[in-house]
């Protein structure tokens, strides 16, 4: 169950927008919040019909898509995998265990943010920066 400056803060941003909060978008929001794991949209899918059986899969694509246009998750893409969705919404890196699928957050200072927007051609301004490392993860 959300937490309420959880749910303040989803209702805040929905409100924002000029929408409003439902069950379904509390249930798929904290369906996501719940474990910071990456989930698709059928993971998250597998984790509200345990809460809310009656739902379906095209509404909570759709709870996402709204989370997603509130900025409440962000949309990862790893190559030509199904689309995952992450809650950390500071400027971060992912590294995709490409042995298991897990995919970490990797936090980047903001010394190393400012070095690379030094890099951008003179006029670039970016919105965001998404950075994906693949490799192993080593088991001690």
């Amino acid at each position: 169950m959300l937490s309420d400056a959880k749910t303040d803060t989803l209702n805040r941003k929905l409100s924002a927008a000029g929408l409003r909060s439902t069950r379904q978008r509390e249930v798929v929001y904290d369906a996501i919040l719940s474990k910071r794991d990456h989930p698709t949209a059928d993971e998250i899918f597998a984790r509200v019909k345990k809460e809310m059986p009656t739902i379906s899969l095209a509404t909570v694509y759709n709870c996402l898509d709204t989370l997603v246009q509130c900025d409440l998750v962000k949309h990862v893409n790893i190559d030509r995998e199904s689309t995952r969705y992450c809650p950390n919404l500071n400027e971060h890196a992912h590294f995709h265990d490409n042995d298991s699928g897990t995919i970490y957050d990797v936090q980047l200072d903001e010394d190393f943010i400012g070095k690379l927007k030094a890099i951008l051609p003179e006029g670039f301004e970016p919105t965001s920066i998404d950075i994906t490392l693949r490799g192993k993860v080593q088991q001690n």
